[in-house]
């Protein structure tokens, strides 16, 4: 059976009720967005889409000697903004602060899934967190004006320690994500 798979980084429980908040905010405009819900905010490393059952433990394996030169660090929550621009928005995020070893494991995961057959990205990492995904640009002037408010804000900073390969599971009321995989980088 195929699982539907990704790498992600997550969020603390204090940033995701602070981004809940701002979800919070920004649903009253009443814009065509599908929000996501603060509990399901992380920040995705590499989709893997659907993929046999039985090679989750070589995922693991491959993702475990990727990440094991990697020591705990701190990335900056900071800033609002759409993607892929505000003539056009298709996404709604939060950023992170650039974190040129946040680059460098994105680089070092997709190394390591490429070698297990999964296609590399050749896009540009730009690390964010989804509040939500655009579907028509009815509300989106009300929106846009409100993320003008936060476009500074700083929302904490987040220890990272570990990545984690989850399953998503789609049903109608959004996306169920479950741990598979939980792997620390190594201690000091």
């Amino acid at each position: 059976m195929d699982i539907r798979c990704f790498i992600a980084i997550d969020i603390s429980v204090q940033i995701r009720k602070e981004l809940g908040e701002l979800i919070g905010i920004l649903t009253k405009h009443n814009a065509d967005v599908k929000w996501v819900t603060a509990d399901n905010i992380h920040l995705t490393l590499k989709f893997l889409g659907y993929t046999p059952e039985n090679l989750l433990p070589k995922i693991s394996e491959s993702l475990a000697t990727a990440i094991s030169s990697y020591e705990p660090f701190y990335i900056r929550i900071y800033g609002t903004g759409v993607f892929p621009s505000r003539r056009n928005p298709r996404v709604i995020w939060v950023g992170l602060e650039d974190s040129g070893i946040l680059k460098t494991l994105k680089s070092d995961i997709e190394k390591s899934m490429s070698s297990l057959g999964y296609q590399r990205e050749d896009k540009e990492f730009r690390p964010h967190l989804t509040l939500g995904r655009v579907r028509s640009n009815k509300g989106m002037i009300g929106i846009e004006n409100e993320l003008d408010n936060f476009r500074e804000k700083d929302f904490g900073t987040l220890q990272v320690d570990r990545v984690k390969l989850m399953k998503s599971d789609l049903n109608p009321k959004g996306a169920e994500y479950t741990c598979l995989y939980d792997m620390m980088f190594r201690r000091k």
